[in-house]
């Protein structure tokens, strides 16, 4: 081998280790960015990885109002509403008004047939006359008893002093007092004879007074002013009244105001009182609320299947008489309110904190919480948010009144702005766990 063909071989080598050189440190560099790259990825995912998610549910306290409200259902009636019945029987010659006519007090609704009742008038009349007949005749046979009376009275007291001067005969004497006395007697049967006849005058007045109210009665007429509701019967029909009047109208005396006969059920009837305002609703008119106030709370009690409720009296105001008589309503009365208080959601005073976890996995039963006075409640206040690091703390706390969905509360460390919890969120192990 020559000394050039050396050379060249000892150059080609040396490049040749140069280019190996040269591929391990792009490989070298490949790499570090590689690793700078995930490096850098991770971090940046570290620090703009989602924070825990919080452990409560938790609401702020704020200011507003609680209405305390109690609802019941009943019907809508008139104030005021006359049955009209009948006191006679008979046919219905007439009926001269129809539902919904406007009648006043006075007027004739409806006409049974009066001549039955007309007969017995007349007839009763005849039978009087011939009573005052008799009476008379009676009178006057008194009168005339009278007179004899008085006659023999004056034979007697003349045969006396004759008989006493010794000019009579005992018998003249006796016949004479005799024909007195008898005389006496008659005239005391004519005095009793004309007393039996006056009160028999009396007696068939009175019946004849009865015979002409009865003949009235064929007249049926409204005794109030009013609107016919119901009118129950129609001409032809027989009325028979003898046991119980039937119900032939009825009168709504104003529809201009209304009132609702609810039943509050007994938990509730000690939260209302008479004079409270309410509210009432029909499906008739849904969206409209008609306004009235509590009238009257009874104190009889309806117990239906072991449901007890009292009736409430409510009062409502009707001037467009979209009301009517018979529909079913729900009333609500606000039986107290409270305007720009501090309140809190009914979920925070429900809420309990779930028990801890023991060392099998299983939840530690927390120790038993003394009751509650009546009028405290007690909330769980959130003391520090950080995540995964939450703290409450347990507050008894005086309350108020509810609405259903917000209580009122008064306690120094209960002010806007706090935040109290609600409820917990579910965590990973108790999506697991179902």
């Amino acid at each position: 081998m020559t000394q050039s063909t050396a050379v060249t071989e000892d150059l080609k080598k040396a490049l040749a280790a140069e280019e190996g050189g040269r591929r391990w440190l792009r490989r070298l560099a490949i790499g570090g960015a590689f690793a700078l790259a995930i490096g850098g990825a991770l971090a940046w995912r570290a620090a703009h990885a989602p924070s825990p998610p919080a452990k409560y549910v938790t609401t702020t306290v704020a200011l507003g109002d609680v209405v305390e409200k109690v609802q019941a259902t009943g019907t809508i009636q008139p104030l005021l509403q006359v049955n009209v019945g009948a006191q006679v029987n008979g046919r219905v010659t007439a009926v001269y008004v129809d539902f919904n006519s406007v009648v006043k007090k006075g007027d004739v609704l409806a006409e049974i047939d009066p001549l039955i009742y007309g007969m017995q008038v007349s007839a009763q009349v005849a039978n009087l006359s011939a009573q005052h007949a008799q009476l008379a005749q009676a009178r006057a046979a008194m009168a005339s008893m009278k007179a004899q009376m008085a006659t023999a009275h004056v034979v007697l007291d003349r045969t006396q002093k004759l008989y006493a001067a010794s000019l009579a005969a005992k018998s003249d004497l006796d016949t004479a007092q005799g024909n007195y006395d008898s005389l006496e007697g008659q005239y005391e049967a004519a005095q009793a004879n004309v007393d039996s006849q006056s009160a028999a005058i009396s007696s068939q007045s009175a019946q004849l007074s009865q015979f002409r109210a009865n003949l009235g009665y064929t007249k049926i007429y409204a005794p109030v002013d009013g609107i016919v509701v119901t009118r129950g019967i129609d001409p032809g029909a027989t009325v028979v009244a003898s046991f119980q009047a039937p119900v032939l109208f009825v009168i709504a005396q104003d529809l201009r105001k209304m009132r609702v006969l609810a039943d509050v059920d007994e938990a509730d009837v000690g939260r209302i009182a008479e004079g409270m305002d309410a509210d009432c609703v029909v499906d008739a008119f849904p969206g409209e609320t008609f306004h009235g106030k509590v009238s009257q709370i009874r104190y009889s009690a309806n117990n239906v299947s072991g449901v007890v409720t009292y009736p409430a009296v409510v009062e409502v105001e009707n001037p467009e008489q979209k009301l009517r008589p018979g529909m079913t309503s729900t009333i609500t009365v606000r039986s107290h309110e409270a305007h720009g208080v501090v309140r809190v959601p009914n979920a925070a005073l429900r809420y309990k904190p779930a028990p801890p976890e023991g060392p099998d996995g299983k939840p530690v039963p927390p120790p038993p919480e003394a009751p509650l006075d009546k009028g405290k409640g007690r909330l769980y206040l959130l003391t520090s948010d950080k995540p995964g690091a939450e703290k409450v703390e347990p507050r008894i706390v005086s309350t108020g009144i509810t609405d259903g969905m917000f209580t009122v509360v008064s306690d120094p460390a209960v002010v806007v702005g706090t935040k109290i919890v609600t409820d917990e969120n579910e965590t990973d192990k108790d999506k697991k766990k179902k």
